[in-house]
Protein backbone atom coordinates (compact mmCIF):
# COMPACT_ATOMS: atom_id res chain seq x y z
CA UNK A 1 0.00 0.00 0.00
CA UNK A 2 1.18 3.93 -0.71
CA UNK A 3 2.30 5.48 2.05
CA UNK A 4 2.96 9.53 2.78
CA UNK A 5 6.43 10.48 1.44
CA UNK A 6 7.37 11.47 4.94
CA UNK A 7 7.19 7.84 6.20
CA UNK A 8 8.54 6.09 2.60
CA UNK A 9 11.53 7.79 2.75
CA UNK A 10 14.57 5.84 3.14
CA UNK A 11 16.79 8.83 3.25
CA UNK A 12 15.03 9.98 6.17
CA UNK A 13 15.93 7.65 9.30
CA UNK A 14 14.62 9.52 11.92
CA UNK A 15 10.57 9.28 9.90
CA UNK A 16 11.11 6.13 8.18
CA UNK A 17 8.48 3.43 8.71
CA UNK A 18 10.67 1.13 9.29
CA UNK A 19 12.96 2.35 11.56
CA UNK A 20 12.05 5.68 13.30
CA UNK A 21 8.14 5.47 13.24
CA UNK A 22 6.48 4.19 16.00
CA UNK A 23 6.90 0.82 14.97
CA UNK A 24 10.09 1.40 13.07
CA UNK A 25 12.83 -0.97 14.61
CA UNK A 26 14.87 2.14 16.75
CA UNK A 27 11.39 2.99 18.19
CA UNK A 28 10.09 -0.11 19.12
CA UNK A 29 13.45 -1.64 20.82
CA UNK A 30 14.26 1.47 22.79
CA UNK A 31 11.13 1.50 24.45
CA UNK A 32 10.84 -2.59 25.09
CA UNK A 33 11.52 -3.31 28.39
CA UNK A 34 12.83 -6.79 27.26
CA UNK A 35 15.69 -5.01 25.36
CA UNK A 36 18.40 -1.74 26.24
CA UNK A 37 19.90 0.46 23.94
CA UNK A 38 24.01 0.01 24.77
CA UNK A 39 25.03 2.32 22.02
CA UNK A 40 24.61 4.33 19.11
CA UNK A 41 26.89 4.72 16.60
CA UNK A 42 27.01 6.83 13.09
CA UNK A 43 28.44 4.60 10.62
CA UNK A 44 28.39 6.45 6.64
CA UNK A 45 26.23 7.60 3.71
CA UNK A 46 25.00 3.69 3.07
CA UNK A 47 25.36 2.56 6.63
CA UNK A 48 23.41 5.34 8.36
CA UNK A 49 22.87 4.33 11.92
CA UNK A 50 23.67 1.00 13.75
CA UNK A 51 21.84 0.53 17.27
CA UNK A 52 23.59 -2.36 19.93
CA UNK A 53 20.65 -3.83 22.45
CA UNK A 54 21.27 -6.35 25.04
CA UNK A 55 18.37 -8.28 26.26
CA UNK A 56 17.26 -7.86 29.70
CA UNK A 57 16.43 -11.25 30.40
CA UNK A 58 19.43 -13.65 28.61
CA UNK A 59 23.23 -12.89 27.58
CA UNK A 60 22.03 -11.84 23.56
CA UNK A 61 22.95 -8.69 21.87
CA UNK A 62 21.23 -7.16 19.03
CA UNK A 63 22.95 -5.63 16.04
CA UNK A 64 20.68 -3.34 14.04
CA UNK A 65 21.27 -1.39 10.83
CA UNK A 66 19.72 1.56 9.09
CA UNK A 67 20.66 0.95 5.06
CA UNK A 68 20.13 4.22 3.45
CA UNK A 69 17.32 3.00 1.09
CA UNK A 70 19.14 4.20 -2.53
CA UNK A 71 21.39 1.17 -1.18
CA UNK A 72 19.29 -1.59 -0.68
CA UNK A 73 20.63 -3.59 -3.01
CA UNK A 74 24.20 -3.39 -1.17
CA UNK A 75 21.77 -4.27 2.08
CA UNK A 76 20.65 -7.49 -0.04
CA UNK A 77 24.39 -8.66 -0.98
CA UNK A 78 25.44 -8.25 2.61
CA UNK A 79 22.28 -9.90 4.17
CA UNK A 80 23.52 -12.65 2.06
CA UNK A 81 26.90 -12.27 2.67
CA UNK A 82 26.60 -12.61 6.43
CA UNK A 83 24.09 -15.67 6.22
CA UNK A 84 26.81 -17.75 3.99
CA UNK A 85 29.92 -16.56 6.25
CA UNK A 86 31.52 -14.37 3.59
CA UNK A 87 31.23 -11.39 5.28
CA UNK A 88 32.04 -11.66 9.22
CA UNK A 89 32.68 -8.66 11.64
CA UNK A 90 32.79 -7.91 15.45
CA UNK A 91 32.12 -5.12 18.11
CA UNK A 92 34.09 -4.28 21.14
CA UNK A 93 32.35 -3.41 24.05
CA UNK A 94 33.32 -2.76 27.56
CA UNK A 95 35.67 -5.75 27.43
CA UNK A 96 33.16 -7.90 25.26
CA UNK A 97 33.33 -9.07 21.63
CA UNK A 98 29.90 -9.25 19.76
CA UNK A 99 30.05 -11.27 16.61
CA UNK A 100 28.26 -9.48 13.26
CA UNK A 101 26.96 -10.52 9.77
CA UNK A 102 28.49 -13.83 9.49
CA UNK A 103 29.52 -14.33 13.45
CA UNK A 104 26.31 -13.90 14.05
CA UNK A 105 23.93 -16.92 15.34
CA UNK A 106 20.74 -15.31 13.43
CA UNK A 107 20.77 -12.86 11.16
CA UNK A 108 17.34 -10.52 10.14
CA UNK A 109 16.35 -8.37 7.08
CA UNK A 110 13.17 -6.32 7.54
CA UNK A 111 11.95 -3.78 5.08
CA UNK A 112 11.18 -3.70 1.63
CA UNK A 113 11.88 -6.61 -0.28
CA UNK A 114 14.13 -5.13 -3.02
CA UNK A 115 14.52 -8.12 -4.91
CA UNK A 116 11.10 -7.55 -6.28
CA UNK A 117 12.84 -4.94 -7.90
CA UNK A 118 16.19 -6.02 -9.31
CA UNK A 119 18.16 -9.42 -9.13
CA UNK A 120 21.56 -9.84 -7.62
CA UNK A 121 24.38 -11.65 -10.03
CA UNK A 122 26.58 -12.84 -7.24
CA UNK A 123 26.82 -16.06 -6.02
CA UNK A 124 26.32 -16.37 -2.27
CA UNK A 125 27.85 -20.37 -1.90
CA UNK A 126 28.61 -20.85 2.29
CA UNK A 127 32.09 -20.56 2.68
CA UNK A 128 32.62 -22.14 6.29
CA UNK A 129 30.17 -24.81 6.43
CA UNK A 130 28.19 -23.05 9.56
CA UNK A 131 24.52 -22.54 9.41
CA UNK A 132 23.00 -19.89 10.66
CA UNK A 133 19.41 -19.01 11.23
CA UNK A 134 17.79 -16.15 9.21
CA UNK A 135 14.53 -13.55 9.40
CA UNK A 136 13.66 -12.33 6.62
CA UNK A 137 10.58 -10.13 6.86
CA UNK A 138 9.63 -8.46 3.69
CA UNK A 139 6.67 -8.62 1.37
CA UNK A 140 6.47 -12.51 -0.31
CA UNK A 141 10.64 -13.08 1.14
CA UNK A 142 10.24 -16.67 0.72
CA UNK A 143 9.35 -16.64 -2.77
CA UNK A 144 12.03 -14.13 -3.87
CA UNK A 145 14.85 -15.01 -1.07
CA UNK A 146 14.76 -18.39 -1.51
CA UNK A 147 17.35 -19.11 -4.48
CA UNK A 148 20.08 -16.87 -2.62
CA UNK A 149 19.18 -17.85 0.74
CA UNK A 150 19.65 -21.69 -0.25
CA UNK A 151 23.28 -20.69 -1.63
CA UNK A 152 24.29 -19.88 1.93
CA UNK A 153 23.00 -22.50 3.80
CA UNK A 154 20.99 -20.75 6.65
CA UNK A 155 18.06 -21.95 7.86
CA UNK A 156 14.75 -19.88 6.95
CA UNK A 157 13.24 -19.69 11.02
CA UNK A 158 10.72 -17.16 9.50
CA UNK A 159 9.78 -15.77 6.24
CA UNK A 160 6.50 -14.32 4.79
CA UNK A 161 4.56 -16.00 1.62
CA UNK A 162 2.78 -12.99 0.88
CA UNK A 163 2.29 -8.76 1.04
CA UNK A 164 3.01 -7.67 4.36
CA UNK A 165 3.94 -4.74 6.84
CA UNK A 166 7.62 -5.50 8.22
CA UNK A 167 7.37 -3.46 11.24
CA UNK A 168 9.08 -4.52 14.19
CA UNK A 169 6.72 -6.06 16.62
CA UNK A 170 6.85 -9.56 14.99
CA UNK A 171 10.76 -9.16 15.05
CA UNK A 172 10.64 -8.40 18.33
CA UNK A 173 8.38 -11.22 19.22
CA UNK A 174 10.04 -13.53 17.20
CA UNK A 175 13.57 -13.07 18.93
CA UNK A 176 12.01 -13.27 22.51
CA UNK A 177 11.04 -16.65 21.45
CA UNK A 178 14.06 -17.57 19.71
CA UNK A 179 16.53 -16.33 22.75
CA UNK A 180 13.99 -18.64 25.08
CA UNK A 181 15.07 -21.96 22.66
CA UNK A 182 12.05 -22.28 21.77
CA UNK A 183 11.45 -24.01 18.41
CA UNK A 184 11.06 -22.81 15.26
CA UNK A 185 6.92 -23.73 15.48
CA UNK A 186 6.52 -21.27 18.59
CA UNK A 187 9.18 -18.63 16.96
CA UNK A 188 6.56 -18.97 14.11
CA UNK A 189 3.36 -18.40 16.45
CA UNK A 190 4.69 -15.93 18.60
CA UNK A 191 5.80 -13.79 15.41
CA UNK A 192 2.06 -14.36 13.91
CA UNK A 193 0.45 -13.36 17.31
CA UNK A 194 1.92 -10.24 16.81
CA UNK A 195 1.46 -10.02 13.58
CA UNK A 196 -2.50 -10.72 14.02
CA UNK A 197 -2.57 -7.98 16.74
CA UNK A 198 -1.01 -5.10 15.68
CA UNK A 199 -2.56 -5.49 12.02
CA UNK A 200 -5.79 -6.25 13.50
CA UNK A 201 -6.31 -9.74 11.40
CA UNK A 202 -6.80 -13.48 12.56
CA UNK A 203 -4.22 -15.36 13.99
CA UNK A 204 -4.98 -17.97 10.52
CA UNK A 205 -4.21 -15.39 8.29
CA UNK A 206 -1.12 -13.94 10.40
CA UNK A 207 0.48 -17.82 10.16
CA UNK A 208 -0.59 -18.56 6.57
CA UNK A 209 1.78 -15.16 5.86
CA UNK A 210 4.74 -15.84 8.60
CA UNK A 211 6.48 -19.32 7.66
CA UNK A 212 9.34 -21.77 9.10
CA UNK A 213 11.43 -23.64 6.94
CA UNK A 214 11.28 -24.54 2.89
Amino acid sequence: MPVPAKIGNGQDINNNLYWGCGYGVRTYFKNSKQWKLVKQYSINDTLMERLLFKSTVSNYYLVADAYNGKFIQQCSIDFFNSCSGAVKDTLQIKGTTIGINGNAVLVAYIGHDGLMDFSLAEKFENVDGKKRDAIILACISKRYFAKQLAQTKAHPLLWSTGLMSPEAYTLHDALQAYINNAGDAAVRIAAATAYSRYQKCSIRAAQHLLVSGW
